[in-house]
């Protein structure tokens, strides 16, 4: 289970309407700019965010700490690599 504070201190990055493969796009160039250990939230209405955002953290190494279904999409907590 993920600490309360890891969830609160985590910035929060919006891509509610975006298609594939805006938000992996969109999440790879955000992280890109973050410190390494840092938490973002993502948040998605893409269906195919349930595979790509996964894949997206497996293949360049970040962890992929949560992923909530949500009323309107999904949300994942997302861990940059160290």
């Amino acid at each position: 289970m993920i600490a309360t504070a890891a969830r609160d201190d985590a910035e929060v990055y919006d891509l509610r309407g975006l298609k594939c493969p805006l938000p992996v796009m969109k999440t790879r160039k955000r992280l890109s700019t973050m410190d390494a250990g840092s938490a973002l939230w993502v948040e998605t209405t893409d269906p195919l965010a349930v595979i790509d955002i996964p894949h997206f953290c497996h293949e360049d190494g970040h962890a992929l700490e949560a992923s909530e279904r949500v009323e309107a999409g999904h949300r994942f907590l997302i861990r940059k690599k160290a």
